[in-house]
């Protein structure tokens, strides 16, 4: 298990944890690493274990989310510029 004491995790974010990690263990990387992966992504959207203390409640920012969103929309600007590009000459 990845270092430090996962109590303080909601139980909705140890789901979260455990969906993310399976999905990079279908892609072939080491379990270990999957774990890591995926509390990194865990505590960047929501900022840690939110089971008690001041920081319960605060909305999950699903700050990993948008970043891949602004990535595909790079990707859709820049295949787009391509398209149109090859369509014109």
């Amino acid at each position: 298990m990845p270092q430090g004491d996962k109590r303080r995790y909601t139980d909705k974010q140890k789901r979260k944890a455990a969906h993310i990690e399976q999905s990079y263990e279908a892609r072939g990387v080491p379990e270990k690493e999957a774990q890591a992966r995926a509390w990194a992504t865990v505590n960047r959207d929501s900022g840690g274990g939110n089971l008690s203390g001041s920081g319960r409640g605060k909305p999950e920012s699903h700050a990993a989310a948008r970043r891949k969103q602004a990535a595909r929309s790079a990707a859709a600007r820049k295949g787009w510029e391509t398209r149109r590009k090859r369509a014109n000459g």
